[in-house]
Protein backbone atom coordinates (compact mmCIF):
# COMPACT_ATOMS: atom_id res chain seq x y z
CA UNK A 1 0.00 0.00 0.00
CA UNK A 2 1.47 3.42 -0.96
CA UNK A 3 2.43 5.72 1.87
CA UNK A 4 0.21 8.79 2.33
CA UNK A 5 2.11 12.06 2.01
CA UNK A 6 1.01 14.74 4.43
CA UNK A 7 1.95 18.33 3.57
CA UNK A 8 1.30 21.47 5.57
CA UNK A 9 -0.83 23.85 3.47
CA UNK A 10 0.55 27.39 3.54
CA UNK A 11 -1.64 30.46 2.93
CA UNK A 12 0.15 31.03 -0.38
CA UNK A 13 -1.33 27.67 -1.51
CA UNK A 14 -4.83 29.21 -1.42
CA UNK A 15 -5.06 31.94 -4.06
CA UNK A 16 -7.76 34.58 -4.34
CA UNK A 17 -8.25 36.39 -7.64
CA UNK A 18 -10.60 39.34 -8.09
CA UNK A 19 -12.13 40.19 -11.47
CA UNK A 20 -10.97 43.79 -11.92
CA UNK A 21 -12.30 43.84 -15.50
CA UNK A 22 -15.86 43.10 -16.54
CA UNK A 23 -17.93 39.93 -16.59
CA UNK A 24 -17.74 39.85 -20.39
CA UNK A 25 -14.01 40.59 -20.40
CA UNK A 26 -12.60 39.42 -17.06
CA UNK A 27 -9.19 40.52 -15.84
CA UNK A 28 -8.17 38.27 -12.97
CA UNK A 29 -5.89 40.06 -10.49
CA UNK A 30 -4.35 38.02 -7.68
CA UNK A 31 -5.05 39.44 -4.27
CA UNK A 32 -1.83 39.75 -2.31
CA UNK A 33 0.12 43.02 -2.41
CA UNK A 34 -0.78 44.99 0.73
CA UNK A 35 -2.90 42.16 2.18
CA UNK A 36 -1.21 40.39 5.10
CA UNK A 37 -4.16 38.33 6.31
CA UNK A 38 -7.32 37.09 4.61
CA UNK A 39 -9.79 34.35 5.44
CA UNK A 40 -13.31 33.30 4.62
CA UNK A 41 -15.84 33.59 7.44
CA UNK A 42 -18.59 31.11 6.62
CA UNK A 43 -21.15 32.65 9.02
CA UNK A 44 -23.38 29.58 9.40
CA UNK A 45 -27.07 30.22 9.84
CA UNK A 46 -28.44 27.73 12.36
CA UNK A 47 -31.67 26.71 14.02
CA UNK A 48 -31.84 25.51 17.60
CA UNK A 49 -34.83 23.55 18.82
CA UNK A 50 -35.43 21.86 22.14
CA UNK A 51 -38.06 19.17 21.80
CA UNK A 52 -40.52 18.62 24.62
CA UNK A 53 -39.17 15.16 25.41
CA UNK A 54 -35.51 16.32 25.62
CA UNK A 55 -33.47 18.62 27.84
CA UNK A 56 -30.77 19.46 25.28
CA UNK A 57 -31.23 21.38 22.07
CA UNK A 58 -30.90 19.99 18.57
CA UNK A 59 -28.93 22.20 16.20
CA UNK A 60 -29.17 22.23 12.43
CA UNK A 61 -27.08 24.17 9.93
CA UNK A 62 -29.54 25.78 7.52
CA UNK A 63 -27.32 27.88 5.28
CA UNK A 64 -24.15 29.94 5.09
CA UNK A 65 -23.55 33.66 4.49
CA UNK A 66 -19.81 33.71 3.65
CA UNK A 67 -17.73 36.87 3.70
CA UNK A 68 -14.04 37.57 3.24
CA UNK A 69 -12.45 40.56 4.96
CA UNK A 70 -9.59 42.19 3.13
CA UNK A 71 -7.69 44.96 4.89
CA UNK A 72 -5.21 46.19 2.28
CA UNK A 73 -2.35 48.65 2.60
CA UNK A 74 -2.77 51.26 -0.15
CA UNK A 75 -0.44 50.75 -3.13
CA UNK A 76 -1.47 53.01 -6.03
CA UNK A 77 -1.06 51.07 -9.27
CA UNK A 78 -1.82 47.69 -7.68
CA UNK A 79 -4.85 46.40 -9.66
CA UNK A 80 -6.98 45.13 -6.75
CA UNK A 81 -6.39 48.27 -4.67
CA UNK A 82 -7.12 50.55 -7.63
CA UNK A 83 -10.34 48.65 -8.44
CA UNK A 84 -11.72 48.73 -4.88
CA UNK A 85 -10.52 52.30 -4.29
CA UNK A 86 -12.48 53.43 -7.37
CA UNK A 87 -15.59 51.77 -5.88
CA UNK A 88 -14.91 53.63 -2.62
CA UNK A 89 -14.47 56.99 -4.33
CA UNK A 90 -17.79 56.74 -6.17
CA UNK A 91 -19.53 55.05 -3.20
CA UNK A 92 -20.72 52.24 -5.46
CA UNK A 93 -23.84 50.34 -4.45
CA UNK A 94 -26.02 47.59 -5.90
CA UNK A 95 -24.82 46.02 -9.15
CA UNK A 96 -22.09 48.69 -9.42
CA UNK A 97 -20.16 47.08 -6.52
CA UNK A 98 -20.52 43.49 -7.75
CA UNK A 99 -17.82 41.43 -9.44
CA UNK A 100 -16.47 37.88 -9.36
CA UNK A 101 -13.77 36.16 -7.37
CA UNK A 102 -11.83 32.99 -8.09
CA UNK A 103 -10.74 30.86 -5.14
CA UNK A 104 -7.99 28.51 -6.27
CA UNK A 105 -6.81 25.64 -4.05
CA UNK A 106 -3.23 25.32 -5.27
CA UNK A 107 -2.63 22.54 -2.73
CA UNK A 108 -5.34 20.41 -4.44
CA UNK A 109 -3.93 19.62 -7.89
CA UNK A 110 -5.12 17.05 -10.41
CA UNK A 111 -3.04 16.76 -13.59
CA UNK A 112 -2.20 20.38 -14.46
CA UNK A 113 -5.32 21.91 -12.89
CA UNK A 114 -6.21 23.03 -9.38
CA UNK A 115 -9.54 22.68 -7.61
CA UNK A 116 -11.30 26.05 -7.77
CA UNK A 117 -14.56 27.88 -7.43
CA UNK A 118 -15.89 31.05 -9.02
CA UNK A 119 -18.02 33.20 -6.76
CA UNK A 120 -20.07 36.32 -7.42
CA UNK A 121 -19.33 38.95 -4.72
CA UNK A 122 -20.52 42.37 -3.62
CA UNK A 123 -17.69 44.58 -2.37
CA UNK A 124 -18.54 46.49 0.79
CA UNK A 125 -16.06 49.30 1.54
CA UNK A 126 -15.65 49.55 5.31
CA UNK A 127 -13.05 52.26 5.93
CA UNK A 128 -10.04 54.08 4.50
CA UNK A 129 -7.18 55.98 6.11
CA UNK A 130 -4.59 55.47 8.79
CA UNK A 131 -2.39 56.98 11.45
CA UNK A 132 -0.05 59.92 10.92
CA UNK A 133 3.19 58.86 9.28
CA UNK A 134 1.78 55.45 8.31
CA UNK A 135 0.43 54.10 5.04
CA UNK A 136 -3.28 54.34 4.30
CA UNK A 137 -5.27 51.13 4.66
CA UNK A 138 -8.42 50.31 2.68
CA UNK A 139 -10.61 47.84 4.54
CA UNK A 140 -13.34 46.07 2.60
CA UNK A 141 -15.51 42.98 2.81
CA UNK A 142 -16.29 40.61 -0.05
CA UNK A 143 -19.89 39.44 0.49
CA UNK A 144 -20.55 36.16 -1.35
CA UNK A 145 -23.67 36.19 -3.53
CA UNK A 146 -25.48 32.88 -4.05
CA UNK A 147 -23.78 29.58 -4.74
CA UNK A 148 -20.21 29.17 -5.98
CA UNK A 149 -19.58 27.62 -9.38
CA UNK A 150 -17.30 24.61 -8.83
CA UNK A 151 -14.55 23.75 -11.28
CA UNK A 152 -10.84 23.67 -11.94
CA UNK A 153 -8.28 26.30 -12.74
CA UNK A 154 -5.05 26.30 -14.70
CA UNK A 155 -2.57 29.10 -14.04
CA UNK A 156 -0.10 30.09 -16.75
CA UNK A 157 2.21 33.09 -16.32
CA UNK A 158 0.14 34.19 -13.32
CA UNK A 159 -3.11 34.23 -15.32
CA UNK A 160 -5.85 31.82 -14.20
CA UNK A 161 -8.22 30.05 -16.58
CA UNK A 162 -11.33 28.67 -14.87
CA UNK A 163 -13.28 25.71 -16.23
CA UNK A 164 -16.64 24.93 -14.67
CA UNK A 165 -17.41 21.35 -13.66
CA UNK A 166 -20.09 19.84 -15.87
CA UNK A 167 -22.62 17.85 -13.90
Amino acid sequence: MPETVIKKVKRSDFASFLNTGTKGSPKWSRMGKGITSQKISYNPQTTSETYIDEDSATMSVDSYAPTMDAPQTAYAGEPVFDYVDALRQKRAVGADCETEMLLVYIYDKTDSNYAAEKQKVAIQVDDFGGDGGASNVLTYTLNFIGEAEQGTCAIADGTPTFTATVE
